[in-house]
């Protein structure tokens, strides 16, 4: 007679000491010091890592608590680690004179990496028009990658989806999300001038539509006129490249115009001011000694019309 239970299968030594608790925790990722000469940056991070006020602060709180959130890095084939997010904690940690910092370390391929990087920078309170230019770029093409398939969707209607996932988890709209990417066209001569806040964003995405060698010509147009173009310079300039007719001359005509805000502006240079004031005054109170002057002039010009 064929005994009861023949199929039972024992449990492990390790099934069955083991806890729930202890096996939950298996599956967290944990957190390791890792050297930082084996951190290493991610490929075309679009992210600048600078010495500045921001930087300085990060330094000083990491001499005084240590890292509090650790980096993201995954495995790289060439030995080491590429970092995902973490670069300006990487960077104050060597400031600071440390050997190591905490990372998490994730298998991540590199779509899913890309999207991560991005993600975790946007966050930042401040981030240059080049940066977000090109992060939301990097991560459309990752989304793009990611099993779209094409047997359901069409090329143009993923692409339609891929710029809105972007532009919704950014929270800005899609039109903003192309206007940024089209910065990347621009070459980096002009990209920095957006970035220093000398040519606005607006005239910068008409810019972005000329072709290189044209944008290196307008750089000297720029010179010639002492100018940076208006929207509607910038405007007439795209059209001029798409007739095949942005030459460089043209350039300098467009440039050398005097545009309608100079014309409506009054500009009084503050050396000029200065020997009007008292030294410890400052801008705030020369303008309104400079106001309550001009409406004390006024009143007077209404008695004497009134006479």
């Amino acid at each position: 007679m064929q005994k009861k239970g023949g199929n039972v299968s024992l449990n492990t030594y390790a099934d069955i000491f083991s806890t729930e608790q202890s096996r939950a925790e298996d599956r967290l990722e944990k957190v390791r010091e890792i050297p930082l000469a084996e951190l290493h940056p991610f490929k075309n991070h679009p992210f600048k890592v600078l010495d500045d006020e921001s930087m300085q602060r990060t330094v000083e709180s990491i001499a005084r608590f240590g890292v509090l959130s650790p980096a993201i890095a995954r495995p790289s084939p060439d030995g080491g680690y590429e970092l995902v997010a973490g670069h300006r904690r990487h960077h104050a940690c060597e400031l600071v004179g440390m050997e190591t910092m905490p990372v998490i370390v994730r298998d991540l391929d590199d779509d899913a990496a890309t999207i991560l990087m991005v993600d975790s920078n946007l966050q930042r309170e401040t981030i240059l028009p080049s940066e977000r230019a090109f992060a939301y770029k990097m991560k459309l093409e990752a989304i793009k990658h990611q099993g779209m398939r094409s047997d359901l969707t069409s090329t143009q209607v993923a692409q339609k989806l891929s710029v809105q996932q972007v532009g919704d988890e950014a929270g800005v709209s899609k039109d903003t999300v192309r206007r940024f990417i089209r910065l990347t066209e621009l070459i980096p001569e002009l990209l920095d001038m957006v970035d220093q806040k000398q040519i606005a964003f607006n005239p910068a995405v008409e810019l972005s539509f000329l072709k290189p060698e044209e944008q290196k010509q307008l750089l000297e147009a720029m010179d010639y006129a002492q100018a940076t173009p208006s929207l509607s310079q910038a405007q007439r300039l795209k059209k001029y490249s798409q007739e095949g007719k942005c030459t460089f001359e043209v350039m300098c005509t467009v440039m050398d115009e005097e545009k309608k805000t100079d014309l409506d502006r009054v500009i009084i240079k503050q050396d000029v001011l200065r020997k009007y004031f008292p030294k410890s005054y400052t801008p705030k109170q020369m303008e309104d000694t400079i106001i309550r002057l001009l409406e004390q002039w006024q009143r007077k010009k209404q008695r004497e019309q009134e006479r």
